[in-house]
């Protein structure tokens, strides 16, 4: 950037860029479940504002709640815009929190939006002693109006990492033109996100002609007014006329004020003047840990001290994770606590302590993303969902919002007649077009299948492919963080982003998983433990069936599609398999005959006899879960192999749904719990053997499946020390299987022979 000749002030359009940051990002969380996405967008433009644009000043604006002048003089004002979700205003404080933590100043008035006290700030510097040069810093367009030759507005184009500066020049460029002319433009046009009308039948085409023709609404309307008026359009006329009282309004409405009631002092709205070490206890209780090193100096510190003292914080953090940096981990007290609750027993207890140096660690790493590849990924997707979407609308006979589910369930059940029977309603007393619900009438209309397409490569798109790239750090990594506590079972959740949900079956979700790749000169490593939840329930169930199964090597599925069809096992098909397969899983998560007729394609009475000849094949299974389901009512909770607990108060409920749900998940949590506590100890035991080092760095878990990152002449060795010390974690009545796979990215790899 070439040196600045005047000071500049950055003010910041908070509102704007919360909203933008939340819907930008996926679902973010705290250790502690707080959701974080919007703090962590609108973070990452402030660092990016304080980078790139290096403010001498620096201001952040908001809304208030309440009516403005608007409100109260156009009832309708914004009436159409869908009220963002609690979840969103939920996180303002923490925003706020974060500038104050900057020392930046917050500007707010009552009656008056953030743009009104923006444009009242740009206002006041035209009259001040000294030149300053404004940067608006925003994620929507209204205040381009302020633009001139020393106010430029700083926009998001996508996401929140895409960014451009527009000044005059580029405001002409786009809209053809002048700053000052864009509220007249929306007099004309209108602008329907605001619900301000404009004129009936003008479109942006016309009003940008008219404005380049006649410069405002003013001068237009006096040309109207001549008794011999140039003006040749006599339809455009009249519609002009008729609508001359709304055209002004409209512009009314659309002028950001600038004589807003507030007092502004640019001396308090010095930049860099913070509390580094404030600001760091911040990010560290938000989960903000890869963001810690992108702060810029405080004049408060010092630069010896920043670039010191701070530093070799950071680097013991994020590189050498070393035991005196762990050890202020918050997530230390919730071991602690969930110890004393009786949640751990002393050895989980134990494992839990010795895991937290493993997660950092493995946080610090990160996991390389081909972000070009990603682009790729996501032009192929776009042009499929549009393809999709013509295709729906075609079929409806009719153009509309795929993803309102009010929308949606106007055209499938009024539109095109497909019966409701059975369906739920929403609140609303609308038919639910849920997912499941959605799937009971997979066979009655083609456009279902197609809008469940639609729908899971929209949501794999903005929970992945759009928003990866955003969190990729400057070392091309992407650095997830870990919950050891974040699940009642036990298991590890991912968060910043989630990586625990990439569909691994269908095709976009491997396309997806070909994004994280392998350093050069290393490989990707799997070690995924095989069928684990199966040869668990196995074991706890003392299955005699089940057991000599898994010691025999068979195929569970197979065996258990036999028993149940009463056929040869040569004689399984794959539709019985699949039947088996899902009846296997099923009984983990306590499956209804319902549920299990609807997900093996099979009728209700088909399904109940499936599983009576189940449970008394495996009669092991059957009583697990009905002694479960005792010993659960009877302490108020259920244990894993190694005394993780889980309380289930509502075991014991007189409502008949939350007892089911209950027991559901009494039969379910010790059996994924210990496969979980599996595969933590199989973590801490890789750790304790020095296997991870340089060459071999453990990047990611994924419920069953660790991703190591190794070096190419390592593979074999490495692969086949990890195999030993994973299956031999702890001796169940049935052995332990991990398959071993390699490759140059985490969606394309091949089994490794050992």
């Amino acid at each position: 950037m070439s040196e600045k000749k005047h000071k500049t002030l950055v003010l910041i359009d908070g509102h704007a860029l919360v909203h933008r940051a939340y819907h930008a990002l996926p679902p973010l969380s705290t250790g502690k479940g707080e959701l974080v996405n919007a703090v962590y967008g609108f973070v990452l433009v402030l660092l990016k504002v304080l980078k790139e644009l290096k403010p001498d000043y620096l201001v952040a604006t908001f809304d208030l709640a309440g009516p403005t002048f608007r409100h109260k003089e156009f009832e309708e004002y914004k009436a159409t815009r869908v009220k963002a979700p609690d979840e969103l205003y939920a996180q303002l404080g923490r925003v706020k929190e974060t500038l104050r933590a900057f020392s930046v100043p917050i500007l707010e008035k009552e009656g008056y939006e953030a743009d009104d006290v923006i444009g009242t700030v740009v206002e006041k510097l035209k009259t001040h002693k000294e030149k300053i040069n404004t940067i608006i810093v925003t994620g929507d367009l209204d205040t381009l109006q302020l633009v001139d030759k020393n106010t430029s507005v700083f926009t998001l184009k996508k996401g929140v990492k895409d960014t451009i500066l527009y000044d005059a020049k580029a405001v002409s460029e786009r809209y053809g033109l002048k700053p000052e002319q864009i509220a007249d433009f929306k007099g004309l046009k209108g602008d329907p996100s605001d619900n301000i009308p404009g004129v009936p039948g003008i479109g942006e085409k016309t009003a940008t002609e008219l404005l380049k023709r006649y410069g405002s609404i003013e001068n237009l309307y006096k040309e109207l007014k001549k008794p011999k008026s140039r003006f040749k359009n006599q339809k455009l006329a009249e519609k002009l006329s008729e609508n001359k009282e709304q055209a002004f309004f409209s512009k009314y409405l659309a002028t950001i004020k600038r004589d807003a009631p507030i007092k502004f002092n640019l001396r308090d709205a010095l930049a860099h003047d913070y509390d580094k070490d404030k600001v760091i206890k911040l990010f560290k209780e938000l989960g903000f840990y890869s963001l810690v090193e992108r702060l810029p100096v405080s004049s408060k510190q010092g630069e010896l001290e920043a670039g010191s003292g701070e530093k070799k914080e950071i680097t013991e953090i994020d590189n050498s994770v070393s035991t005196a940096a762990v050890k202020q981990d918050p997530i230390y007290e919730k071991v602690e606590q969930a110890k004393t609750q009786g949640v751990l027993s002393e050895k989980l207890y134990q494992i839990e302590k010795k895991l937290v140096p493993i997660l950092r660690q493995m946080e610090s790493n990160g996991v390389k993303i081909d972000i070009e590849y990603l682009k790729k990924v996501d032009q192929k997707v776009s042009k499929k969902i549009i393809e999709l979407e013509n295709k729906i609308h075609k079929m409806a006979g009719a153009t509309f919002n795929i993803n309102s589910p009010q929308q949606l369930s106007e055209i499938l059940f009024n539109k095109l007649g497909i019966q409701t029977k059975g369906l739920k309603k929403t609140p609303g007393k609308v038919i639910s077009t849920a997912a499941t619900e959605l799937e009971k009438l997979k066979d009655q209309h083609e456009i279902i299948g197609l809008v469940s397409d639609y729908r899971e490569l929209t949501k794999l798109k903005t929970t992945y492919i759009d928003a990866l790239p955003k969190l990729v750090a400057p070392d091309g990594r992407l650095h997830t963080s870990y919950d050891q506590l974040g699940t009642t079972t036990g298991r590890l959740s991912s968060k910043n982003p989630n990586l625990q949900n990439i569909p691994i079956k269908t095709e976009l979700g491997r396309e997806i998983r070909k994004a994280f790749v392998a350093e050069e000169g290393f490989k990707l490593l799997s070690a995924d433990y095989s069928q684990i939840e199966l040869r668990v329930v196995a074991a706890i169930a003392r299955d005699k069936n089940m057991i000599g199964a898994f010691g025999a090597g068979q195929d569970i599925h197979v065996l258990t599609a036999a028993e149940i069809f009463e056929v040869k096992p040569t004689q399984v098909t794959g539709a019985m398999r699949q039947a088996a397969k899902v009846l296997n899983f099923g009984v983990i998560y306590g499956m209804s005959i319902h549920g299990f007729a609807q997900a093996a394609g099979v009728d209700y009475e088909k399904a109940k006899l499936f599983i009576e000849k189940y449970f008394k094949e495996f009669d092991g299974v059957a009583r697990y879960i009905e002694e479960t389901k005792k010993e659960a009512a009877k302490n108020g909770y259920v244990q894993t192999l190694f005394g993780r607990k889980r309380f289930i108060p509502e075991i014991n409920s007189s409502a008949w749904n939350l007892r089911a749900a209950a027991e559901r998940m009494a039969i379910n949590m010790p059996i994924q719990g210990t496969a979980a506590d599996l595969i933590k100890m199989a973590m801490v035991n890789l750790a304790g053997s020095h296997l991870l080092k340089a060459d071999c760095r453990l990047l990611l878990q994924v419920h069953d499946e660790l991703v190591f990152e190794v070096t190419e002449k390592e593979t074999g060795k490495m692969g086949t020390q990890i195999k030993e010390i994973m299956e031999n974690v702890y001796k169940l009545d049935v052995p332990l299987k991990v398959d071993i796979d390699i490759g140059d990215n985490w969606g394309e790899m091949e089994k490794l022979a050992i």
